[in-house]
């Protein structure tokens, strides 16, 4: 394992960074020049872009002059030297626009233009991380990357990363409270170090010696990694100005950081490497947050202002709404890759990756159920007292999980059938994954056309090709949940699933829901190419027939598509369980689990008695030291519930004879059925 920092990193200085910074202090005071500072920095880029072009043009037509059989192509080469000066005076009268509305009235705007005209000189193209970047060329920036492994594992608190204070503890717990800002102290510089090794915009403005100060908190509600909130230090210290004797030159502070640090079970659900592929993909479409830097344990992200929603908020009228609005963005907007959707729904692609492990899992959690220690050790140990995490032992519902497998695909007309149905789905639509921006007063983003584009989706690391029906069953069984419940944080409340007249209303709007992409909007177009896309009326066109006749005839195709996909959302929500039982048992942990899950498999197979993780790749097993869920969250308490809404599911949908389950867990089950 390398240490926190001793390291190599992809990441090279830029030497426009210095005229940036120059050039940005003048105009980021100043709205209107920092227009005008955008506006010119596009001109100068496509100018230099259009005298490229021209002489890669003039290359290529010295080099066909002398070949005879290039006559043919005279007229329409006649014609692009026209075209091309035309466009090129179009952006001469522009500049001189630009430089007019700098005129006497405005001698600062004129000086900071002539001032970008000659920084642009220096310099070619954008410079690295502008935002305007991806907008104006065809190479994408690598994302820096560091050999580093940042440890968290004494910093996995919700509280005590606040900025140091010289206030002192005489209490009893002085000497814990000192270790544990001491912890906090190594994690806060090594943090700050990283993000000068990956070269964060604004970071380097921060000195190793100020690292104590900077604040870092975790965010509660993040189950598969430990994600943290970076904020620079309150007071940084300020740089002088190039006159020594003058005054202190003011600085603008280095951007909040969203940390996140991977958890220590996700090497068996997660291919890191195919989660930033997609995060490259999405990050062309303006979607979510953008990945800064990443090392070999977790990532940096761009952090937005925001909040995540509530339970609550989760089931309002509006803002259930405005989710399937910008879930509608997201399937339509986000091409699957032609391999994507030949592997068909990553539902069964991730049950078949993450099996082998849960039966490793089970069948040792189930054994010991079975041992006459089990009364002795369950004093200490809850999940002994629960019964088999799977409501029955591990065969029954492996084989209850494929036979409904097969089931589906022929119910939903076949295999072939499902992969034409798949589109880009995030399929992790929890409250905490949905972020409110909080815009300031005169942001457009408070118009009433704009309002969805308030929420903001993250997390994507589950993100995949899945069927709108998945996508929704996930969706509206996240209104089951509160991570945040202090007594039952794993907790399905299945009361709390919406009603089937909330489902419409939910499926309606994403059904009718018709993104446009403005400029540097969030939105992605919209090409409607998905069997989920129905072309609202064409109120400019030309009727073929009665108006009325028309608007009947398209209310009543909206009601097959909105009654289709709520029947595929009741049958993709057993599947949907399945996957988030094997889920939660993939990451549970419990004492002595590890070392007899190692002991199980070198009895079956002493030549090589190795585990294999969920990815078929073989794994050392783990120490069980400390087997304490540190955020608190019981993944076993959590899969057996979840196991219990499988099976309440196969039970409502006739699939399951009730004398084939254990008595007390059917009377428990058909008081959770949600027969809609």
């Amino acid at each position: 394992m390398p240490s926190a920092i001793s390291s190599q990193s992809s990441v090279k200085p830029d030497s426009s960074t210095i005229d940036d910074t120059e050039q940005s202090s003048k105009t980021e005071e100043d709205p209107h020049l920092g227009l005008l500072h955008q506006v010119y920095d596009w001109l100068q880029h496509e100018k230099t872009r259009r005298q490229a072009r021209k002489a890669r043009r003039a290359e290529a037509v010295s080099a066909t002059t002398e070949d005879p059989a290039s006559a043919t192509g005279e007229d329409q080469q006649s014609e692009e030297p026209h075209h091309s000066s035309e466009s090129t005076f179009s952006l001469d009268k522009l500049e001189k626009i630009l430089l007019q509305y700098g005129g006497p009235g405005n001698t600062n705007a004129l000086g900071a233009l002539h001032s970008l005209k000659r920084v642009s000189r220096r310099r070619k193209g954008l410079r690295r991380g502008s935002a305007s970047e991806s907008d104006y060329t065809d190479v994408e920036a690598p994302v820096p990357s560091v050999e580093a492994w940042l440890d968290n594992s004494k910093t996995l608190a919700y509280t005590s990363g606040e900025a140091a204070d010289n206030e002192t503890d005489d209490s009893s717990a002085s000497s814990k409270r000192g270790k544990d800002r001491e912890a906090w102290t190594v994690f806060k510089t090594e943090i700050v170090r990283l993000a000068h090794t990956l070269q964060l915009r604004g970071w380097r403005k921060v000195p190793m010696e100020h690292a104590d100060d900077i604040e870092v908190v975790r965010l509660s509600g993040a189950l598969t990694n430990a994600v943290y909130v970076v904020r620079p230090p309150k007071n940084l210290p300020a740089p002088k100005s190039e006159n020594r004797a003058g005054p202190p030159v003011s600085r603008k502070p280095p951007p909040k950081l969203l940390l996140r640090i991977y958890g220590p079970q996700v090497e068996h659900l997660i291919d890191r490497e195919k989660e930033l592929q997609i995060l490259r993909r999405l990050g062309r479409k303006n979607i979510g947050p953008r990945v800064l830097g990443t090392f070999l344990n977790g990532r940096f992200e761009e952090y937005f202002d925001a909040r995540p929603l509530t339970p609550k908020e989760l089931r309002l009228p509006e803002t259930a709404k405005q989710i399937a609005k910008r879930m509608r963005e997201l399937h339509d907007g986000v091409e699957l890759l032609e391999e994507e959707r030949e592997g068909g729904p990553m539902i069964f692609n991730n049950w078949d990756k993450w099996v082998d492990r849960c039966e490793q899992v089970t069948t040792w959690l189930d054994k010991e159920l079975e041992s006459p220690q089990n009364e002795i050790k369950a004093a200490t140990e809850p999940w002994r007292r629960r019964g088999f995490v799977c409501g029955v032992p591990w065969p029954l519902f492996r084989k209850a999980v494929e036979s409904y497998r097969r089931w589906l695909i022929a119910s939903c007309g076949g295999i072939d059938d499902i992969k034409r149905q798949l589109v880009f789905a995030h399929n992790d639509t929890q409250y905490g994954n949905l972020l409110r921006m909080e815009p300031a007063t005169e942001s457009p983003l408070l118009l009433p056309a704009n309002e969805h584009k308030q929420l903001v989706v993250i997390d994507f690391e589950y993100s995949s090709a899945n069927t709108p029906g998945h996508e929704f069953a996930n969706h509206f069984t996240e209104w089951c949940y509160n991570y945040h419940d202090e007594e039952f944080p794993w907790a399905c409340n299945n009361r709390l699933y919406p009603t089937p007249e909330e489902q419409r209303r939910f499926v309606l709007t994403y059904l009718t829901h018709r993104p446009i992409a403005a400029g540097g909007s969030a939105s992605p177009a919209i090409h409607g190419r998905h069997a989920t896309a129905i072309t609202p009326l064409d109120l400019d066109g030309t009727p073929d027939g009665p108006i009325s006749q028309q608007a009947q005839s398209f209310e009543e195709e909206l009601e097959v598509r909105v009654r289709d996909l709520m029947r595929q959302t009741r049958l993709w929500r057993v599947m949907n369980s399945a996957q988030w039982v094997a889920w939660g048992i993939v990451q549970a942990k419990a004492p002595g689990m590890e070392e007899g899950i190692a002991e199980m498999i070198a009895a079956s197979n002493p030549k090589n008695g190795h585990i294999e993780n969920g990815n078929g790749e073989a794994k050392k097993p783990a120490v069980d030291a400390d087997v304490d869920e540190e955020d608190g969250f019981d993944y076993l308490a959590y899969a057996q519930d979840r196991a219990l809404f499988f099976w309440s599911d196969l039970l409502s949908l006739n699939l399951v004879n009730p004398e084939e389950l254990p008595a007390p867990m059917v009377e428990h089950i058909r008081a959770r059925i949600v027969d809609y």
